[in-house]
């Protein structure tokens, strides 16, 4: 199993082998060779360059009819000088709240049009923008880019610049808020020198930020932002004759700025190996260990990227074997290879095992990258790592956006490497590698001094905070120096329906059901055995049963010990993981479709007889434990465990969705309990089988037969009881102290007397208007009027026989007591006296009707949408009817249905956050407050101030 660490995670390895499809068994399957694998993926595309220097490169795809845009500054924190850290990422947000031409949020119109994928990023190498819009949408959303490239600054007035400082203000206290949150700034300071580009933290120096002038933001954009700094890439539904028209249209006019040029930034040397404790308020040490190494254009990026799989990347790593399955001195270790354009870092951290000295872990360590030093990876150690890194760029290929698609690939390659086909030669390099090559790699540098950070449990040391800025000056409408220089925003055209794939059903030989679609665009073959079971079906008095379960579940068959497991799914590019919500658990399949037969015959053995070896046990337990004390140090990890017992009342089968799970509970759990609950709930008639796959059905079936045939259930089956309550908890605020937060975590939660199963979509629709999209009243209130939050948002969660209304909004301490205060007026004016505007319902139905196509451009999207319609008891068509529902929708029904299930009276607020600085605020909201210590949370008797 793996934790959810705050600094970790785990990476899925998913291969596309072009191997025979029927294969009779693990052992025989032989992967084809990796090179050919790397020559299978392919992103064909053409450039171009405008006069004024802008880059264009344009990929066609045409699966669904929509386009890509993404947009790549050469501006990252790396360009910032001395003074003025934080402005390349305080731009990605002034550049979202309009531009001359196009005033207001640039989020307004993006989502009248249907965009999904849409954010913004900055990091030490650049900045991006995205967006992948309908195809008839094309020309708005370059006309919003080029307008916030050409015409900006007349837009930027200093209310805005006030407002979007406290947004990045609380940005940066929401992560320092996390366990561990602030080893970031620790590890950039102590890899590189203070006056290296890349020597401060991307969201910078909140002094800094509170010294800029609107001058000086206004002139850091006139020097960086030109159109020959940017790279445009266009990935989907387009050619590349319809790309030049409508760029030199609307790209064509901006002049050229200054060239932005690459700071001079060698890999450090530090001058010896330097080691440093902190304290935090952590479950458990943190062991983390970085080098400074060469960036992704230098011939030693590969060989370092297998290397940082070996030691750390692999689920079968040489650290994973020796310190969490071997010794278990370490509940979790990982180490990774950050490759930035000039520059990179080598980092392995390991979470300590509670009451293991964090000495003892990092000397082993030490020790293992000594051994690797010395005699490198194996030749199998390096083909497992070539599958599994290759394969995790297809599984990014299928979607032409985002964060991870076609034009994220080819804007990096254009703007780091100068070639929009990099990519390849990136893969072919890795798939170059050897031993010899690996090893030669990490004598060069993992000999060098390294720095080192020990993260100890206990009373977070002091750090400097962000100061709240002062209140805009400038009330009025941002200054405009050139409106109407330009000609009006294009309207947006026909878009073009949604394509949902036709849903099949059949039943395997063995009764289980089999729910399909068939999608070509990869050749991946994904699936989930779904049980009806969740974290309902958790054993009252056990709590975590399941959670034990799934976390044992892969741990071993009668075939594999948990490291031969590991390694035979590596080996075929198969990826297995577990999950559950409060109605379903799950065990999820992922592997090429050429693989399918001796992938199937590996998950085959952990739904019908999962080992749940005793040797694994005391090793995963701890792991548990761990993690249970984790979520007790982490304010959404607090939230989860309170809420859902607060909402419906401690016996609700609801009430058990408590993370995970009890501590008392699973530390007296034994392999007999698991295996009790496996035949009790993971058993075939309870079980749905979805798939997505570019192979027929007929195929998928059979394969599917042969793997699961003589599956039979056994025993008697567990049941969940839903009874009907019609009890509501008494509004009230519920503190949980948690000291020396900079935020608190605030979640407001009515109980509703919806459940999912109900059409839900009127209530749904309307709250996308009140906290369901960033529009939402909620947001813009907190986030860009009050800036008081990095984002606030509220939505029913849909269980099968309950859909309570939730809001999370992270805020400033200062700003608790108002901000619950601002909530409550916002969501007693929605079903009150200022109901859904006629403006908002327009934005609403014309996003949710254009977005649709962008929505399920992915299989697994598709594969949600499946699991979802069959949950709720919604037809197979649902979503190819869904358009129709909308169009029927008046805006007085929406604002009906919404009002008759939101009571703002009889909200439950529940706050994380520092007692004694909130609890003053508190008091004056008008509602009883409980306040309840930590030990209360983890499990301990309640106590009650």
């Amino acid at each position: 199993m793996r934790l959810s660490i705050h600094l970790a995670a785990s990476v899925a390895a998913v291969a596309l082998v072009p191997s025979a499809f029927a294969q009779p068994s693990v052992a025989t399957a032989k992967p084809a060779p990796v090179a050919d694998l790397v020559r299978a993926i392919d992103i064909p595309y053409e450039q171009f360059t405008l006069p004024n220097g802008l880059r264009v490169v344009v990929h066609t795809d045409r699966k669904a009819p929509v386009v890509a845009v993404s947009v790549w500054y050469d501006v990252g924190s790396k360009h910032e000088p001395a003074g003025k850290t934080g402005f390349a990422h305080l731009f990605e947000h002034l550049m979202f709240n309009g531009s001359e031409n196009a005033p207001g949020d640039f989020f307004e119109p993006l989502k009248q049009v249907g965009a999904t994928d849409l954010n913004g990023t900055t990091y030490f190498d650049r900045t991006n923008y995205f967006e992948t819009v309908p195809t008839a949408a094309l020309e708005q959303a370059l006309y919003l880019e080029s307008d916030r490239m050409g015409w900006l600054t007349g837009a930027i007035s200093q209310a805005v610049l006030d407002e979007q400082r406290g947004v990045v203000q609380n940005e940066k206290r929401q992560g320092d808020n996390q366990p561990y949150g602030l080893v970031r700034y620790k590890l950039i300071e102590g890899v590189f020198p203070a006056d290296h580009p890349y020597g401060h933290s991307t969201i910078g120096s909140m002094a800094d930020l509170d010294k800029a002038s609107l001058q000086d933001v206004k002139d850091w954009f006139r020097d960086h932002y030109g159109p020959n700094n940017a790279v445009l890439v266009l990935a989907g539904d387009i050619d590349v004759a319809t790309a030049k028209q409508l760029t030199a249209k609307y790209f064509g006019p901006i002049k050229r700025g200054p060239e932005s040029v690459a700071p001079e930034a060698a890999v450090p040397m530090l001058a010896q190996s330097k080691a440093e404790v902190m304290k935090d308020r952590v479950a458990a040490p943190l062991v983390v260990k970085s080098w400074p190494v060469p960036g992704l254009n230098d011939p030693a990026a590969p060989a370092l990227e297998v290397a940082a799989s070996v030691l750390g990347g692999l689920a079968s790593s040489r650290f994973d074997n020796a310190l969490v399955k071997g010794d278990k001195t370490a509940v979790q270790v990982s180490a990774g290879y950050s490759d930035f354009a000039q520059v990179g870092t080598f980092t392995i951290q390991a979470v300590v095992r509670p009451g293991v000295d964090p000495a003892i872990v990092s000397k082993r360590l030490d020790e293992l990258v000594a051994e690797f030093v010395r005699n490198g990876p194996t030749a199998d150690e390096v083909q497992r790592t070539l599958t599994t890194n290759v394969s995790r760029r297809i599984g990014g290929l299928e979607s032409v956006g985002g964060f991870g698609g076609k034009a994220v690939a080819l804007a990096e390659g254009a703007l780091y490497s100068g070639d929009p086909g990099f990519y390849k030669k990136q893969l072919a390099a890795l798939a170059a590698q050897t031993p010899a090559s690996v090893k030669a790699a990490a004598q060069t540098w993992l000999t060098r001094p390294n720095y080192s950070l020990t993260v100890m449990p206990g009373e977070r040391d002091a750090y400097d905070e962000a100061q709240v800025p002062p209140p805009a000056k400038e009330v009025n409408a941002p200054e405009v120096a050139a409106k109407g220089t330009r000609e009006p925003m294009p309207k947006v055209g026909e878009v073009g329906a949604l394509a949902f794939p036709a849903v099949q059903r059949a039943r395997l030989s063995n009764g289980v059901e089999l729910v399909y679609a068939q999608r070509g665009t990869v050749p991946i073959t994904q699936m989930v055995a779904s049980f009806d079971a969740g974290t309902a079906a958790d054993v009252a008095d056990k709590l975590g049963t399941q959670a034990m379960t799934l976390a044992m579940i892969d741990e071993g068959t009668k075939r594999f010990n948990s490291i031969q497991l590991a390694e035979a799914k590596e080996r075929l590019g198969l990826d297995i993981f577990t999950g559950s919500s409060a109605d379903r658990t799950t065990v999820s399949f992922r592997a090429p479709s050429a693989n399918l037969a001796p992938s199937l015959a590996i998950w085959a053995d952990l739904l019908r007889a999962p080992a749940f070896p005793e040797s694994e046990l005391g090793r995963v337990r701890t792991q548990m434990l761990t993690q249970i004390a984790q979520e007790l140090t982490d304010p959404e990890g607090i939230a989860e465990r309170i809420v859902p017992p607060i909402l419906y009342g401690a016996g609700h089968p609801y009430a058990k969705d408590r993370g995970s799970g009890d501590a008392a509970a699973v530390r007296a759990l034994t392999r007999a309990d698991l295996v009790a609950f496996q035949k009790a709930w993971l058993r075939p008639d309870k079980a749905k089988i979805f798939v997505v796959s570019d192979r027929p059905m007929a195929e998928v079936q059979a394969a599917l037969d042969a793997a699961l045939a003589g599956w039979k259930a056994e025993g008697t089956a567990g049941t969940k009881v839903f009874r009907e309550d019609r009890s509501l908890p008494a509004p009230r605020i519920v503190l949980v102290d948690r000291p020396d937060s900079p935020q608190s975590r605030i979640t407001g939660a009515l109980r509703t007397g919806l459940r999912g199963t109900q059409d839900l979509l009127p209530v749904i629709t309307a709250n996308d208007a009140l906290g369901g999209d960033f529009l939402g009243r909620i947001n813009m209130d907190l986030r860009e009027t009050k800036h008081w939050s990095y984002g606030a948002y509220g939505g029913f969660q849909r269980h099968a026989n309950a859909a309570p209304y939730l809001i999370n909004a992270p805020v400033q301490a200062d700003k608790t007591g108002a901000a619950i205060a601002s909530m409550r007026s916002e969501i007693s004016a929605f079903v009150g006296a200022k109901p859904m505007t006629q403006a908002e319902f327009d934005r609403t139905m014309t996003g949710a009707t254009r977005s649709l196509a962008g929505n399920f451009e992915t299989s697994g999207d598709v594969l949600g949408a499946m699991q979802a319609n069959d949950l709720y008891q919604r037809p197979d068509d649902y979503y190819a009817t869904i358009t129709q529902a909308y169009r029927t929708m008046t805006r007085d029904q929406l604002n009906n249905a919404i009002r008759s299930v939101i009571d703002p009276n009889r909200f439950v607020w529940v706050v994380i956050g520092d007692a004694k600085a909130v609890r003053p605020q508190l008091d004056t909201v008008g509602l009883p407050v409980d306040q309840l210590s930590a030990a209360s949370v983890a499990g301990a008797p309640e106590e009650r101030k």
